[in-house]
C-alpha cells in the first residue's frame, strides 16, 4: 500500500462513553493507521458524510447503548445509497453474537467484543482493507 490506511472511529447516538473509542483509535493510529476521530453524539449521515469527505478506507464504530441494530442497518443503507461499496463497515461494543451474525448478514464487517486484542482489530482492518481497496 502507498498509504497509511485511513479510518473514521465515531460514536453514533446519545452513547456518551467515548472511552473504548478513545483507545481504539490510538491502538489504531499506533498500527500506523490515520484516524480521523468524530467524537460524541453523530448521526448515521454525520458519520456517512464526514467519511466521504475525509475519503476513509474504512469505518468503525463503537455502541455500547444496545442501538447496535439501529445504528449499524442505517450507515450500512446511506453507505450503499452513496456508491460506499468498498469501504469497510466494522465496530464493537456490547453486541450479542446473535446479533453480529444478523449485521455481517446485512454486509456489517467484523464486530468485537470488548476485550479484543487491538492487534487482532487493527490486522483484520488493514487486512480488509489490502484486500478489498486499491490505492
Amino acid at each position: 500500500m502507498n498509504r497509511p490506511v485511513r479510518i473514521l472511529v465515531a460514536k453514533v447516538g446519545l452513547d456518551g462513553h467515548d472511552r473504548g473509542a478513545k483507545v481504539i483509535a490510538t491502538a489504531l493510529r499506533d498500527a500506523g493507521m490515520e484516524v480521523i476521530y468524530t467524537g460524541l453524539r453523530q448521526t448515521p449521515e454525520m458519520v456517512v458524510s464526514a467519511a466521504l469527505q475525509e475519503d476513509v478506507d474504512a469505518i468503525g464504530i463503537s455502541i455500547l447503548s444496545g442501538a447496535h441494530m439501529t445504528v449499524f442497518p442505517k450507515v450500512i443503507e446511506i453507505m450503499k445509497a452513496k456508491g460506499m461499496n468498498d469501504v469497510l463497515l466494522t465496530g464493537g461494543g456490547i453486541i450479542p453474537e446473535d446479533d453480529m451474525q444478523t449485521l455481517n448478514n446485512l454486509g456489517v464487517g467484523r464486530l468485537f467484543p470488548p476485550g479484543t486484542s487491538t492487534a487482532d482489530i487493527a490486522g483484520y482492518i488493514q487486512e480488509w482493507v489490502k484486500e478489498h481497496r486499491s490505492f
